[in-house]
């Protein structure tokens, strides 16, 4: 992604929040917030912190209190909602999304169902276009909605928590599919996630929205590293400077671990789950190794040598060791 992409969306002073008999509920003061053809940004808060309202107020369904959203492309939204016509195919769904371009007979032309097509081909949906509703998954109706946004031909997508209730997979597959949609498709795509690790991984900017109804904006690194993640999610038990859940050591044991590649990643990963510090100057080697394609692990503890093949027998054997 370029550094200099053409803004195609934004905010001038944006007051968002509600007005009601008892008076005005400002959720965001004044907001200047800017979105760039071909970006992934992640827009992220603590619940109730107003972020499906202002994505409401970016797409021009709720109005904001105060200020203005300036958009030189076409915006098509995503929210979290219930489908009811379970009758209805996934192509059905997607279809919808042309409606606002065919006339008064709802004709679709040959320009419309490539479209539609092609949408459909985007979110790798094409075996069970002609599902209905009722026999899809929840991670596959999602990407329907999505694909029903993309039939939509808009540069700019923005989506309310795609992932939430989904599966680990699915939640991959989702955001793997937004990054692409910005980088190879050029799509202005902004999404409110709760997806914190997802986020530091896939997002070229972050939106964090802050107690004091204010938005910081950065790339994903600089914000761990000048602390706006910790000072908003007071995160306990999880590494900023990893993206990973904290072990705390609570055995005796360390262990100096040797090895290479993702074997030795996930050794270690199994290891500090099970509470063994890790040390170059334990006395007791552990080594990962692959002969002939197969993994197996050698334990060299009390001078003595032992070889198991799979890490939960590597942390059955550890654990006799730790008695």
């Amino acid at each position: 992604m370029s550094d200099i992409a053409p803004t195609v969306l934004e905010t001038h002073n944006l007051q968002v929040g509600f007005r009601n008999r008892a008076g005005v509920k400002v959720l965001f003061e004044p907001l200047s917030l800017t979105l760039n053809r071909g970006e992934l940004v992640c827009f992220m808060g603590l619940n109730g912190a107003g972020k499906t309202t202002l994505i409401k107020t970016l797409a021009g369904i709720h109005p904001p209190l105060e200020g203005v959203v300036t958009t030189t492309q076409s915006v098509a939204i995503v929210l979290t909602e219930k489908i009811t016509g379970t009758q209805m195919t996934v192509r059905d769904l997607v279809t919808y999304g042309r409606y606002p371009y065919l006339d008064w007979w709802l004709t679709l032309t040959a320009h419309d169902q490539a479209i539609i097509e092609r949408a459909i081909q985007q979110v790798n949906l094409k075996a069970i276009a002609d599902n209905q509703l009722s026999q899809v998954s929840d991670g596959q109706l999602q990407m329907a909605l999505i694909a029903k946004a993309l039939a939509q031909d808009a540069p700019i997508l923005l989506l309310d928590e795609p992932t939430a209730h989904l599966d680990l997979n699915n939640r991959v597959e989702i955001m793997n599919l937004l990054r692409n949609l910005g980088h190879r498709a050029g799509k202005t795509i902004l999404v409110a996630t709760h997806e914190l690790d997802l986020a530091l991984q896939t997002a070229d900017k972050i939106w964090l929205a802050t107690p004091n109804k204010k938005i910081i904006t950065g790339v994903p690194e600089d914000l761990v590293l000048d602390g706006s993640f910790d000072s908003v999610f007071q995160l306990k038990g999880f590494d900023l400077k990893t993206g990973k859940i904290t072990h705390q050591a609570y055995r005796p044991l360390s262990i100096a671990l040797e090895g290479s590649g993702h074997e030795f990643l996930w050794t270690k990963n199994a290891l500090e789950r099970c509470g063994y510090k890790i040390s170059s100057e334990s006395s007791l080697h552990v080594v990962v190794g692959i002969n002939k394609e197969q993994l197996h692990f050698t334990i060299f503890a009390h001078e003595a040598t032992h070889t198991v093949s799979t890490l939960k027998e590597l942390l059955e054997y550890l654990a006799k060791v730790d008695q």
